[in-house]
């Protein structure tokens, strides 16, 4: 069992920086894949990143690639999502995941888990 709580969201222009946490309660945050998924109003849910159990792996939406980072730091139970280069399209509830997949998925019906969401609304 574990419960994530996400922060860090927040209104910023286009072009800035947010970097969201989850952190996860329980002892066992280590031997789960973390993700960050987000839903923008009118859309479905979104896969954005996960990160594998140890941090070594990592897999980004095509949308996120090579302006998000996923990371993770297995003795604070938290994992995080910096995102550079913010757009308007990137306004959506993101939501961090747990899942015992060992490798990670994007398919959010793997994850277990799921935080309550935290706000990110880039002004254009």
């Amino acid at each position: 069992q574990v419960q994530l709580v996400e922060s860090g969201g927040g209104l910023v222009q286009a072009g800035g920086s947010l970097r969201l946490s989850c952190a996860a309660s329980g002892r066992t945050f280590s031997s789960y894949s973390m993700a960050w998924f987000r839903r923008a109003p009118g859309k479905e849910r979104e896969f954005v990143a996960v990160i594998s159990r140890s941090g070594g792996s990592t897999i980004f939406a095509v949308s996120v690639k090579g302006r998000f980072t996923i990371s993770r730091d297995n003795a604070k139970n938290t994992v995080y999502l910096q995102m550079n280069s913010l757009k308007p399209e990137d306004t959506a509830v993101y939501y961090c995941a747990a899942t015992n997949v060992l490798v990670g998925t994007t398919t959010p019906s793997q994850y277990g888990y799921w935080g309550q969401g935290t706000q990110v609304t880039v002004s254009s």
